[in-house]
């Protein structure tokens, strides 16, 4: 496993300048997808407080956060009060040479502090907004707070996740809707600048965190609108296919077996040592699993409780069954394909030396995304920008920071 820094001096977003003012997760994970192929990304952060996610999970020697470090990466950061006129100022001009501004606040926060898309997209008609809150800029829930829990609740993820006997249950991770809205705001903000080179005009990309769970829960609302069907909990199974579900093997783990045919159930059954249960066998079409779904997979699991984990693997990969094991994160250092594929990225800090990290998605064969640094220590760039970027003098930035400014 190697470093993900990429070894082209080509990348896509070489040029674009983007300004992250958001915090803990959703908006910067947006800017980090920019930053990683190439954006110019400034973190803007409270002055002597910084981005809350420094504070959020597991806390490093240095002093920042595992998340922050990695999901913060080749950003640089700046202190700045925006709540302050003087800071509202200096966001400001740097708005007048930006071209997309990041932000996750409550909706009206921003309008509060004379920092609203009226006032910025006047200053910078090119300027793209990336908003991504609760519910949105709209509607009668706009002004609720939202976390990733909210989202999943809300968007009807949680509602699935569980078994039918029990309480809905976390779906994997609460912070599923943060990264999602965050691939989504990226998505958008990417659209805007296409459809900035046709109109010469930016816009409001608007995100609610619970959109893009529901966006991706496949055919939940048409069959609901059509006939009327409220879909339940299936614990690890899933509507409208068997047997498509995780399964438990003689040396105590878990499988993952998923039949979305009959072609595929039929070479289960082959694997299996019962092809005729498929075809004109009784279990041959999907009508007839479904209606026994609770038989199918009871037999299923008494076929993988016989075999260990790689046996199991090997006959689905012999008869070309979908197959996977239920990994844990040790086992996901260990496997082979994420050693190949370069998943895991081994990044050298000196505040920690060297940490894993999820490495760059999605992978460019000619132009690839890469990772040059951890999330940036509180304010490492405040020179650099505002000497450089803006011009001002030792004095200037001086009396800022006097000040609590920056």
């Amino acid at each position: 496993m190697t470093s993900a820094t990429s070894q082209t001096t080509v990348r896509p977003l070489d040029g674009l300048k983007v300004i992250d003012t958001a915090t803990f997760l959703a908006g910067p994970f947006c800017a980090t997808q920019l930053a990683e192929f190439g954006a110019d990304v400034i973190k803007v952060e409270q002055p002597g407080l910084g981005d809350a996610v420094r504070r959020f999970g597991t806390i490093t020697e240095g002093g920042d956060s595992l998340p922050f470090l990695s999901e913060n990466r080749n950003k640089k950061s700046i202190t700045l009060d925006l709540r302050r006129p003087a800071g509202a100022d200096l966001l400001k001009r740097l708005v007048a040479d930006t071209d997309i501004l990041v932000e996750n606040f409550q909706p009206g926060t921003l309008e509060e502090w004379g920092l609203g898309w009226e006032v910025l997209s006047a200053i910078n008609p090119r300027l793209i907004m990336v908003r991504i809150s609760g519910f949105g800029q709209t509607g009668p829930y706009k002004s609720r707070p939202g976390f990733g829990r909210i989202g999943n609740a809300f968007g009807g993820l949680a509602f699935l996740a569980g078994y039918p006997d029990r309480p809905p249950v976390t779906p994997g991770s609460a912070t599923l809707p943060d990264y999602m809205s965050g691939i989504y705001g990226a998505l958008g903000a990417l659209l805007a600048v296409q459809a900035r080179e046709k109109t010469g005009r930016g816009q409001v990309v608007d995100i609610g965190l619970y959109e893009p769970m529901f966006r991706m829960l496949d055919e939940l609302a048409p069959a609901y609108h059509l006939n009327g069907y409220v879909r339940q909990r299936m614990g690890p199974g899933t509507v409208n296919v068997v047997p498509h579900s995780h399964y438990p093997t003689f040396d105590r783990r878990w499988i993952a077996i998923a039949c979305t045919s009959d072609k595929i159930f039929a070479r289960l059954a082959a694997a299996m040592g019962v092809p005729e249960f498929a075809d004109a066998g009784k279990w041959g079409t999907i009508r007839q699993r479904e209606a026994e779904r609770e038989g199918v997979d009871a037999y299923v699991g008494k076929w993988t409780s016989s075999l260990t984990r790689d046996q199991i693997l090997a006959l689905c990969d012999q008869f070309q069954v979908p197959c996977g094991p239920v990994y844990a994160i040790d086992e996901i250092f260990e496997d082979p394909q994420y050693k190949a594929r370069g998943n895991i990225a081994f990044v050298k800090d000196e505040r920690v030396g060297e940490l894993a990290v999820p490495n760059v998605v999605p992978r460019m064969s000619d132009t690839p995304g890469g990772i040059t640094g951890l999330g940036p220590r509180l304010g490492a760039h405040n020179e650099e920008i505002y000497a450089g970027r803006l011009g001002l003098s030792a004095d200037d930035i001086r009396s800022l920071q006097k000040e609590g400014t920056i």
